[in-house]
């Protein structure tokens, strides 16, 4: 440390990265929370791609600085680079998920006591897994530009863990800045989610290893300016390259109706507004849109959001009736709540479902099998609920099974996706085989929990890279937004933007040749974090 702070002291204490990494204490703690901060503008609405930079590279100074702001023996610097993990990420997810708390005000009454977990007890728990992926860096560390791949290997391996532990929140990984960057964006279709989260640590990082504070401070080229360089490159002529070649089609004889009802969430819910919403659904579903759709008339199949009634709808015969009435024969697509045995005593099992009705008939269903925890279920119920702590959504919902194929006449093989299922990388087409492979993606959801915030926004992008990962048409329908087709190629073809009353009419796009990843997704991550963990041991040897 003595021979660093020499070459720092020559290169200029001023100098931003010596002040970085020979920061203390709260200075410290306060320099990687906002670098966490500011990275979270990298992420939709606001789609500031370079933002992704800044905490990357200031997570390599902060754990270059580990050396001595850790004091003696071989844990110490482990303990300050996990420290300064945990700060970073605590201001990545504060600034990324602040509007959770949203929920927590919908029914104020019985929930607002859990703001405070909600916009920071949850972020402080995520920021144990970039805790770990620092500390994991600090132990392949070296001096050289290599050590950007140490960095990928320890933060990359605690996104991933982040996404498998407890059944997963892959949510805002710093790899979905790359999927807001154009063309670069396709190459999720070799290496998805997780291959993104690599490539983009050791892009953004790579700013750091350009000045070399060991050589007063100059601008050095090296091995990771290169490697970056050729990432980005190589991704964005591939990406170019695949979508000139590959031009959106359409299906023949499909035409949809998405309805967006833009629904506050209080009426949402309750029973007394069933009527009064069955006749906004059907009015609204009417609507004209153009010489060619004048109504549902002009449509072959029409699609609704996530639990779109506040009642079983099966056990509504009347709201059957008046659907089967209104739809003239067509097919109606419609998230739902489902009862299987009787449903209200023990053996009784309620699912949040999407079901497929053609006249008074339900002629096929899908059961919510990831469920959200403490939104749909409770995680340690016998613990919780003596404290009066519920989850948001009344009732218990049961876990249905899957993934599986879901049948409606007139579309192709659908991959069903509700709300928070769109958010897994691999799940929706149960390991892409080729000879089962689903032709679509359908994800209805009810982000109206969350307002007008950037959650909606970030759902929507985290389900169109799905559709660039298994190349697959998405068809996304939202309560209050964001409602789109999407082409398997990640384009928006036609969109509702969020808190907006309406239908969007459109053709269902073909979906393109199976990808790698849909192939292969399993091994794409494993590779590259292997590469990553050679290259970070070659930094060390060659130091």
């Amino acid at each position: 440390m003595a021979e660093f702070a020499q070459s720092t002291a020559r290169a200029g204490l001023s100098s931003l990265p010596a002040r970085i990494i020979l920061a203390e204490g709260w200075k410290r703690r306060a320099i990687a929370f906002v670098a966490g901060a500011l990275g979270a503008l990298a992420l939709p609405p606001f789609d500031v791609v370079p933002a992704m930079a800044v905490p990357l590279t200031t997570a390599v100074w902060l754990i270059d600085g580990a050396a001595g702001e850790g004091g003696r023996g071989r844990l110490g610097p482990l303990r300050s680079a996990a420290g300064a993990g945990w700060w970073l990420g605590f201001g990545y997810f504060l600034a990324g998920l602040w509007w959770l708390g949203a929920a927590m005000l919908v029914e104020a009454d019985q929930f607002a006591w859990a703001l405070p977990l909600a916009v920071i007890g949850l972020p402080a728990v995520l920021a144990l897994f970039p805790a770990l992926g620092f500390a994991l860096a600090r132990a392949l560390w070296s001096p050289g530009s290599l050590r950007v791949f140490a960095l990928a290997a320890g933060l990359g391996a605690a996104e991933w863990l982040r996404g498998h532990v407890l059944t997963g929140f892959p949510w805002n990984d710093v790899g979905m800045a790359l999927a807001q960057a154009g063309p670069l964006a396709q190459v999720a279709s070799l290496i998805g989610l997780h291959g993104l989260d690599l490539a983009a640590i050791v892009i953004f990082a790579t700013p750091a290893t350009l000045i070399d504070m060991r050589h007063g401070a100059r601008f050095r080229p090296n091995a990771a300016m290169w490697t970056a360089a050729l990432l980005v490159a190589g991704f964005a002529a591939f990406g170019a390259l695949r979508l000139a070649m590959n031009p959106t089609e359409e299906v023949a004889g499909v035409k949809l109706r998405l309805m967006q009802p833009n629904l506050p969430q209080d009426a949402k819910f309750n029973p007394r507004n069933g009527p009064d919403i069955l006749r906004r659904y059907l009015v609204l579903s009417d609507r004209a849109t153009g010489p060619e759709r004048t109504g549902v008339a002009d449509v072959t199949h029409l699609i609704w959001p996530e639990s779109a009634f506040p009642y079983i709808l099966s056990r509504e015969p009347q709201a059957m009736a008046a659907i089967a009435r209104a739809l003239q024969g067509k097919i109606l697509i419609t998230g739902a709540a489902r009862v299987e045995g009787d449903g209200g005593g023990r053996r009784g099992k309620i699912f949040n479902a999407i079901e497929v009705l053609q006249g008074e008939r339900i002629i096929a269903f899908y059961d919510k099998m990831h469920l959200v925890p403490f939104g749909e279920y409770l995680p340690f119920e016998n613990l919780l609920r003596p404290f009066g702590v519920t989850q948001l959504v009344p009732g218990i919902w049961d876990r249905g099974q899957g993934p599986r194929a879901l049948a409606a006449p007139g579309l192709p093989p659908i991959a069903p996706l509700v709300c928070y299922e769109a958010v897994f990388p691999g799940e929706a087409t149960a390991g892409g085989e080729a000879r089962n492979r689903p032709e679509l993606l359908l994800n209805v959801t009810n982000d109206g929990w969350f307002g007008q915030t950037p959650g909606p926004w970030q759902h929507f992008a985290q389900a169109r890279l799905r559709a660039i990962e298994e190349g697959l048409p998405l068809i996304r329908v939202a309560n209050t937004g964001v409602s789109a087709i999407v082409d398997p190629y990640g384009r928006v073809i036609e969109s509702l933007p969020l808190g907006v009353e309406g239908v969007i009419d459109g053709g269902l796009p073909k979906l393109a040749p199976v990808t790698f990843f849909a192939h292969h997704g399993w091994m794409a991550f494993p590779i590259l974090w292997a590469l990553a963990l050679a290259l970070a041991a070659a930094g060390r040897w060659l130091a």
